[in-house]
């Protein structure tokens, strides 16, 4: 299960589910909706997910849940054996959904060595879907509002006139528009960016603390046990109290609490010790 898929950040998650897809995320939230794990799939086995009946505007948890339904059909005619945890993810939680998305990956790498189809369209397919004309902008509006920020990419890439109909100069024309709001768009990302730092930076802090607060109460369970009348004499707990109360020189501590238990063991050899018994002045 620990493959080092597991280990990829929300990051470079991001960065490769934009680049394969053509996408522009900002959050691993805004795949919760199922689709862009059904896309991945097409690309990765071409015309095995009706994409037709793929929602890219998914309004409510049911939509959601219809999407997840097509994948679970893809995953058992390919024999997947992945169990997916629709009720987590269409809640939009990150960590659920960087989980699958992780995973996801990892199985994208594992089919043909990780070569994506050069041939596939993914702006293409999702426009074959009647549902995806109406709300392709709206999938991505995290980091661009253009109603067309989409079909503006793939128009730029072709020479000539598209398959609509419609002349090339027109899509540079509105990326024209677009790249005026381009600085924006890359400042909101490394906001975005940033943010997503500082929350992980706050996760790692809570765990030390968490981390840091166990361990205290186990010393200070020692300690407690350490002061317990019948015990607090015997050279053990002895030892143990300086290591337990030592400033600064961990060392040296050791070393002595060492040499009270060497001193204590010579003691019993030469005729037993009394837990009453009082130890060497200083100790």
């Amino acid at each position: 299960m620990m493959d080092g898929a597991y280990f990829v950040g929300r990051n470079e998650i991001l960065a490769w589910i934009n680049a394969t897809l053509q996408l522009s995320l900002t959050k691993v939230e805004e795949a919760a909706s199922g689709a862009v794990q059904c896309q991945m799939m097409d690309m990765i086995h071409p015309g095995i997910v009706p994409m037709h009946k793929v929602n890219f505007d998914t309004k409510t948890e049911y939509d959601m849940i219809q999407n997840y339904k097509l994948l679970q059909e893809v995953f058992t005619k390919l024999k997947i054996e992945k169990h997916i945890e629709v009720n987590k993810l269409v809640k939009g939680r990150p960590l659920d959904n960087l989980e699958f998305l992780q995973w996801l990956k990892r199985y994208c790498d594992s089919v043909n060595g990780g070569i994506m189809n050069e041939n596939y369209n993914p702006v293409e397919r999702r426009c074959k879907g009647t549902k995806e004309r109406k709300g392709a902008s709206n999938f991505t509006k995290g980091s661009n509002k253009s109603s067309n920020s989409l079909l503006t990419n793939s128009l730029s890439t072709v020479g000539g006139v598209d398959n609509s109909g419609v002349n090339t100069s027109v899509g540079r024309t509105k990326q024209g528009k677009v790249s005026t709001a381009s600085g924006a768009v890359n400042a909101t990302g490394t906001i975005q960016a940033m943010s997503e730092q500082i929350a992980d930076l706050k996760l790692s802090m809570d765990h030390l603390e968490k981390e840091r607060d166990f361990y205290f109460g186990k010393l200070r369970d020692i300690e407690i046990l350490c002061q317990t009348s019948e015990l607090e004499n015997l050279p053990v707990v002895v030892a143990i109290k300086k290591i337990l109360y030592a400033s600064d020189n961990r060392e040296l501590a050791i070393a002595e609490a060492q040499e009270l238990l060497s001193q204590s063991l010579c003691v019993v050899e030469r005729g037993g010790y009394n837990s009453e018994d009082s130890l060497p002045k200083g100790d």
